[in-house]
């Protein structure tokens, strides 16, 4: 009855309310630290900004805080499980598409040292046949292989939140299918839907357990 802005509502619209109605009302149904978030996803997705992979995946990520957070109070007939997978699915497939490129750069990198380091063998073979031939090629030893190293670090421990995240939702649908209890709700996933996604996910978490052995 008193809000900022009446629906229908943009995202823009939706992010302003939130900010607007914070101390009054959401921030007692979600800690009131999570304005920053509401600001951020505010800053980057409604002032035209463009912005890069990497801002994406955090926004991504302060997105399913969001969620998160309000799933504590209600999962609003289906829809914030839905949108929480949605979103999930999202930042899923940005990671494996960073964690790709991280690859790529890694081995040109790894594959442009052995090249430098073979140069170098070879001069070190002149210098000792011939010991006026002086100022042979210096080293070139790339440092953003062992920066990529760091980020691919991060990389693994995203796409294990987001394993652990899509199995907590899988789990959660199960059980409240099982519970005869529950309130049924629409938008949810089938049984043949999630049991393939759990198959899915064990095929994700065998490939991580081996590459993690490797």
């Amino acid at each position: 009855q008193i809000l900022y802005l009446k629906p229908p509502w943009t995202l823009a619209n939706l992010l302003k309310c939130y900010k607007k109605h914070w101390m009054a009302v959401f921030g007692y149904v979600v800690p009131r630290s999570l304005l920053s978030t509401i600001e951020c996803l505010y800053k980057h997705l409604c002032t035209g900004k463009t912005v890069d992979s990497t801002t994406v995946g955090i926004l991504l990520q302060e997105s399913k805080k969001l969620l998160h957070a309000f799933s504590s109070r209600s999962d609003y007939n289906g829809v914030l499980p839905q949108a929480y997978a949605e979103v999930n699915k999202l930042h899923q497939t940005l990671t494996e598409v960073r964690a790709a490129l991280v690859r790529s750069d890694s081995e040109q990198d790894l594959s442009e040292d052995i090249m430098v380091l073979s140069e170098n063998a070879v001069c070190e073979k002149m210098e000792a046949m011939a010991p006026n031939l002086q100022n042979c090629e210096e080293k070139k030893i790339h440092p953003s292989f062992h920066v990529a190293q760091e980020n691919r670090h991060q990389e693994i421990w995203s796409v294990l939140e987001g394993v652990w995240n899509t199995m907590n939702l899988y789990s959660i649908e199960i059980f409240q299918k099982l519970d005869p209890n529950a309130v049924t709700v629409t938008a949810k996933s089938s049984f043949e839907e999630a049991f393939l996604g759990l198959q899915k996910l064990l095929a994700a978490v065998n490939g991580i357990r081996e590459g993690i052995s490797r």
